[in-house]
């Protein structure tokens, strides 16, 4: 079994910050990748950012400049780091792992998903 668990969410004004939070526990032999995605009301989950253990990192050109991703592969963490909010960015963060758990296959993994409301 795996766990993801995300805080960090609010409330915030146009302009303000937020930083996100993603923990993954369990039996994990290895992460491949950490992300996240967000899903606004009536429209379809949207990629925000993906980082590889490696470092890689893919940012979604909506996002990019003002949002930064990273990771604790010692701690299996990743940060979404949220600056310059606009309203549009309103939505439910969800954050989502590629990894492998013991005696079992790789597999795509996803949190229960965080609130990011931004008031103009």
């Amino acid at each position: 079994q795996v766990q993801l668990v995300e805080s960090g969410g609010g409330l915030v004004q146009a302009g303000g910050s937020l930083r996100l939070s993603c923990a993954a526990s369990g039996t994990i032999v290895r992460i491949a990748a950490m992300g996240w995605y967000r899903q606004a009301p009536g429209k379809a989950r949207e990629l925000v950012a993906t980082i590889t253990s490696g470092g890689s990192t893919n940012i979604a050109d909506s996002v990019k400049g003002r949002f930064t991703i990273s990771r604790d592969n010692a701690k299996n963490t990743v940060y979404l780091q949220m600056n310059s909010l606009k309203p549009e960015d309103t939505a439910v963060y969800y954050c989502n792992a590629d990894l492998s758990l013991l005696l079992r296959n790789r597999n795509i993994y996803w949190g229960q998903g965080t609130q990011v409301t931004v008031s103009s």
